[in-house]
């Protein structure tokens, strides 16, 4: 059992050690959680909107439909259109019709957008750093494919948005 946690969360016993693996990944989650949001808030930006920004700039200079960026997306978000609003309304995103279907609207990142990444890049870089010193190359690649094995089962799930596993579905089911 990891000393760590037991200081941290005040508790001596646990039921398994899948539930201490549980407990440690929220635990380690919510505390990089609350660092990038300290920079994210810094600029103005929320998670989400620091999120969609990335991805636009990988597809930069072009841009992505809605629903490009929502399957791209680390966690989903409730409201996607309103997100990039705030980016557009903000200068950072602008919206334009697509060349095949003029109902369709690409969003797309502008300059201020890329600038804005661009003085972001290194806090990123910093807290990539942080994990480093903490763990080697061969660990983040190791936990790295632990994690990918905790989520993996979702890639082959017909539904998107059914992120239950089958063994907790089961029960809800009931």
């Amino acid at each position: 059992m990891g000393d760590i946690l037991a200081k941290r969360i005040k508790q001596q016993k646990f039921s398994s050690p899948e539930q201490e693996v549980l407990l440690n990944l929220l635990v380690a989650s919510g505390h990089l959680r609350a660092l990038l949001d300290k920079i994210y808030a810094r600029y103005g930006l929320t998670h989400g909107q620091y999120n969609v920004l990335r991805i636009l700039r990988g597809a930069h200079p072009n841009g992505y439909p809605r629903c490009d960026i929502i399957e791209r997306m680390l966690e989903p978000a409730p409201d996607v259109t309103r997100l990039i609003d705030r980016l557009v309304k903000a200068g950072l995103v602008r919206r334009k019709s697509s060349n095949g279907d003029k109902r369709f609207s690409l969003a797309v990142i502008t300059t201020a957008g890329l600038k804005l990444l661009a003085e972001l890049d290194p806090l990123m870089d910093a807290t990539d750093q942080y994990i480093a010193q903490l763990l080697t190359k061969e660990e983040c690649l190791q936990f790295s494919g632990l994690c990918e094995k905790i989520y993996g089962w979702m890639l082959d799930t017909p539904s998107d948005n059914d992120f239950i596993p089958p063994t907790v579905r089961v029960l809800l089911d009931e």
